[in-house]
């Protein structure tokens, strides 16, 4: 199977590209990334020489680019390609706008006109906007993104649904709850807790802290995604969660914990504009269709997550200081192709 994968130098694609490609010996992989700021090699070292893997640096948006990857036989696109960070998104939402709408399009139309057999959009459960203190979101929940990144996300699924509906493309949504794990960019909440308690500084919070949302291990996700792929019905979407909802403030208590560090690291700041108070998923569908399960318990995969980036920690100075691209330079550049060269 021929897999285009986009934005598989993220942290959820590459933990993508690593599970596929560990699971399907015979699946090869074509992953386009732009190597943006969220985009490190490193997180896929191991694969420089492995010729299942194919590195084509470049914008989803090119849509001369997306047009040849597409006409080269692909029987599946899995888009993880996303502007993700809703407080870059709070600044300036442009960026968020034409990655992850007019990108998505892009996409649309190549998978559409080389007419690949399955089209997965990655999603995020802000797209239905914030819950109060009981309930899960459903399939069926309303779309009310409350910021502009969810607000890109939910307009991209829209075009999604309607190139199924008005094409008849083999397009699948999926919505996941927040994911953590390796890889992950330290920007965001898990693995900037850990960094900061890690370098013994301080642990932010917006708000009061209990703002609430639901965990799952990046593996789960990838094997839900890899169960959507293969068994998903077309036109439809899927809520993957894991049911583990947790305040921002008892993770942060966890890692401390964890670390043997003490409470006082923590520090409360001005919360964000629009900031959703919680989220939770129902994931009874996926599971009762597909037969998937979450396997990794919230405590069992923090520890992991933690014991990771202590492990890692030239990772994460590298990622900090932009010295990742070095890796790029000395072990990619003559494999990746670009453009020109497809």
């Amino acid at each position: 199977m021929r897999l285009l994968v986009t934005g598989g130098a993220g942290f959820i694609g590459s933990n993508f590209v690593r599970y596929i490609l560990a699971r399907y010996p015979d699946y090869q992989v074509f992953n386009l990334d732009k190597l943006t700021y969220a985009g490190n090699l490193e997180n896929l070292a191991g694969f420089e020489r492995d010729t299942r893997h194919e590195l084509i640096q470049g914008d989803i948006c090119n849509r001369e680019l997306v047009g040849k990857l597409a006409r080269r036989g692909m029987d599946a696109v899995i888009n993880f390609a996303a502007e993700s960070h809703v407080d870059r998104s709070i600044l300036d939402a442009l960026e968020f706008v034409r990655t992850n709408v007019l990108g998505t399009l892009s996409l649309l139309d190549a998978a559409r006109k080389h007419k690949v057999s399955r089209f997965v959009q990655i999603s995020t459960d802000e797209v239905y906007g914030s819950l109060g203190a009981t309930g899960a979101f459903t399939e069926s929940s309303p779309l009310a993104p409350n910021s502009p990144y969810a607000a890109s996300k939910a307009s991209a699924d829209l075009l999604v649904r309607s190139y199924h509906h008005t094409y008849g493309l083999p397009a699948l949504i999926t919505r996941c709850s927040n994911n953590y794990g390796p890889y992950q960019f330290p920007e965001k909440l898990i693995p900037l807790l850990i960094t900061n308690a890690l370098a013994g500084i301080s642990l932010p919070l917006y708000g009061d802290g209990m703002n609430v949302r639901d965990w799952i291990h990046v593996e789960d996700h990838c094997s839900a995604i890899d169960r959507i792929l293969h068994h998903g019905k077309p036109g439809e979407t899927y809520n993957v969660g894991a049911r583990q909802e947790m305040p921002n403030l008892e993770i942060a208590r966890i890692v401390l914990s964890v670390l043997g560090k003490g409470s006082d690291l923590i520090s409360f700041v001005k919360d964000r504009p629009g900031h959703d108070r919680r989220y939770a998923i129902d994931p009874s569908r996926i599971e009762q269709e597909l037969g998937w399960k979450p396997t990794v318990p919230f405590e069992q995969g923090m520890a992991e997550t933690i014991d990771w980036y202590r492990r890692n920690s030239s990772w994460v100075d590298h990622v900090r200081s932009g010295e990742y691209r070095t890796y790029y330079d000395r072990m990619y550049q003559q494999r990746q192709r670009t453009l020109s060269e497809l």
